[in-house]
């Protein structure tokens, strides 16, 4: 398992099963190109495996294939949504991360065309639902994006990303404002920057905590809505259980020889994509799959008859 986080310099032919936890898509594109040598080699390995993307892009193969076997109308648009408390109590390692997708133009797809569009822009207030509520959302660059795109066939898809306290989300905005997109890339200035704001990040973390969620939205031609929600008091633990229960599904067999994102079939088996969101649920204070948003936002009320509002 190869989880060392924005490290994109490791290369290695160990000719054993093996997943990686990354959220870079350049990276996750080149490892995708061996695939022609995985299987040649007879080894099974998935990329994008952790928790978003990962478990996230899983939720979104299964809204996608509820959809298609429960509904007449075709997947039209599909949203991934996530939140992370602070720095999760990742420190140096998702600052860093964060910052160079920052550096990064958001590539999303507006009814199958390509769109090019600022980072950490388009800002939407989203309800992840019960121990997270309403939080600020803003658009980045991530792997999931295109791999629903070319995996699920839907032709609108984005991803927005938020934390807290509230000003780490302005800092996060300024910078993309303030900064050129060239200094955001370089690796070295990037670092420089960690070193500035970890000290204050870590004493923020104290307080904001490291709760983490998850919801994908899909919408689909006939008017049929469904959401999938994950949440879970500390990310530590939850990006733990997320890549454990990868390693366990190659281990059992559910991969084939190549080199896979998890939405794929050959990556994850669809007969196994429910056992791995279980596993990767352990502990989670929220876990709600194919259900419709107002079934699962914050504080609904009843008015009877199982009436929500």
């Amino acid at each position: 398992m190869h989880c060392s986080g924005s490290c994109h310099t490791y290369q290695g032919e160990k000719k054993t099963a093996y997943i990686d936890v990354c959220d870079d898509t350049t990276y996750a594109c080149r490892a995708k190109s061996f695939k022609t040598r995985a299987v040649a080699a007879n080894i099974p390995a998935i990329t994008t495996a952790g928790i978003y993307p990962g478990v996230s892009n899983v939720m979104a193969a299964e809204l996608v294939r509820a959809s298609r076997s429960e509904s007449k109308g075709e997947p039209e648009r599909l949203r991934f949504y996530y939140y992370t408390a602070g720095s999760g109590g990742a420190g140096p390692t998702i600052l860093a991360t964060s910052f160079l997708l920052l550096g990064e133009e958001v590539v999303a797809y507006n009814k199958g065309e390509t769109i090019k569009l600022k980072p950490y822009s388009g800002m939407l207030n989203i309800d992840f639902g019960k121990g997270i509520g309403k939080r600020d959302v803003y658009l980045l660059n991530l792997p999931e994006v295109r791999s629903a795109r070319e995996v699920l066939g839907v032709p609108t898809v984005s991803a927005r990303f938020g934390t807290a306290p509230f000003f780490w989300n302005w800092a996060m905005e300024a910078m993309t404002s303030l900064l050129p997109a060239e200094f955001l890339r370089d690796r070295s200035k990037v670092q420089e920057l960690v070193q500035l704001f970890d000290p204050v990040v870590r004493s923020v973390d104290k307080v904001a905590g490291e709760r983490v969620s998850m919801r994908v939205d899909l919408e689909c031609s006939d008017g049929r809505n469904t959401v999938g929600i994950f949440s879970h008091r500390r990310l530590s633990i939850s990006v733990g259980a997320a890549t454990a229960a990868f390693a366990i599904a190659v281990l059992e067999g559910s991969t084939q020889p190549g080199v896979w994102f998890p939405e794929e079939p050959e990556g994850i088996a669809i007969e196994a994509r429910e056992v791995l969101l279980k596993r990767a649920a352990q502990g989670t204070i929220n876990f709600v799959m194919n259900k419709p948003s107002w079934m699962v936002e914050t504080d609904p009320k009843e008015l009877g008859l199982g009436i929500y509002v």
